[in-house]
């Protein structure tokens, strides 16, 4: 076993980076949209990840007790999910108050000022 595979790279990068990833990406894009609080997307990501766990789980029978992988599938899309919900803030702030602001990298924008 390694850090992050549990029992095969392919149902890891399949289930966990593809399906998983995608959807934690797209769940930080609409908290992002409708301006919710960051926090929010963290207590979200909670039960989406012991989702996560369960399908490794039902599908391909791996431990579901796991504590070890289930911070480690919690951390990844935690990760992917603030990625895409900076990302899409970021673009927000710009596109919707160019008279105040102006693009700083994918990421951050500054004040025109």
């Amino acid at each position: 076993m390694s850090l992050f595979v549990e029992d095969r790279l392919g149902v890891f990068i399949v289930l966990t980076l593809i399906l998983g990833g995608g959807a934690a990406f797209m769940a930080g894009r609409a908290l992002a949209r409708g301006w919710k609080p960051v926090w929010q997307l963290i207590a979200y990501l909670i039960p989406f990840t012991a989702g996560l766990r369960f399908l490794h789980y039902a599908l391909f029978q791996t431990d579901l007790t796991s504590l070890h992988y289930f911070l480690t599938d919690g951390f990844l899309m935690t990760a992917i999910a603030l990625l895409s919900y900076r990302l899409t803030i970021a673009n927000q702030m710009v596109s919707q108050y160019p008279w105040l602001y102006e693009r700083a990298g994918p990421f951050a924008w500054k004040s025109r000022a």
